[in-house]
């Protein structure tokens, strides 16, 4: 009788364990995908003040046309793209883009003092510190699900879940990474 008390509370405590781990990959889970959301929720914003951007930068840069081309095009990619990865690298074209577009309003000085145009930029800028603050924290979900997916005990049965695999972090691109390295600008008086 005894070993059969004793088989039953090890399957019982077995039970638990699975159980609990499982419900703390779903919660994992859900936070990421909840993150993801909100990355999602700065990406449409700044997809919105685009076409005004661009429209603005038209009438000061008319022959810059192929840079504003591949802003719209990007823009396009970008409200295009389903999966994280296609989303991750159209937002890295977009983001390309859209430093060309500022790097062209540098040789206008009447579009730089142009009120609706330094409006959208603050806008924009806004937009990128909580698109950062977003992909930061989207980052940090991840990285606690990825962890709590290897972890013993829970590696054994994740895969039968469905949680076999690690998810994708949301990384800035290389272009980004090279401009954050870079020298700050020197002032000159």
């Amino acid at each position: 009788m005894l070993p059969l008390i004793i088989f039953i509370a090890i399957v019982a405590i077995m039970g638990f364990m699975v159980v609990g781990a499982y419900n703390r990959l779903v919660k994992l889970d859900q936070a990421a995908n909840q993150s993801f959301a909100d990355i999602d929720v700065q990406l449409k914003q700044r997809q919105d003040l685009i076409p005004n951007l661009v429209e603005t930068v038209k009438g000061y840069a008319e022959h810059e046309k192929g840079t504003l081309d591949a802003v719209t095009q990007a823009r396009a990619a970008a409200a295009g793209a389903r999966t994280l990865d296609d989303k991750v690298q159209a937002e890295n074209m977009l983001t390309g883009a859209l430093g060309r577009l500022f790097a062209v309003s540098e040789a206008y000085p009447d579009l730089k003092a142009n009120t609706n145009f330094q409006q959208l930029q603050s806008e924009l800028s806004d937009i990128e510190n909580k698109l950062a603050a977003a992909r930061r924290f989207f980052n940090n979900s991840i990285n606690e699900f990825n962890a709590a997916r290897r972890q013993f005990p829970t590696i054994l049965f994740a895969g039968m879940f469905g949680f076999g695999s690690d998810k994708a972090f949301f990384d800035v691109v290389s272009a980004e990474r090279a401009a954050l390295n870079e020298a700050p600008p020197s002032v000159k008086f």
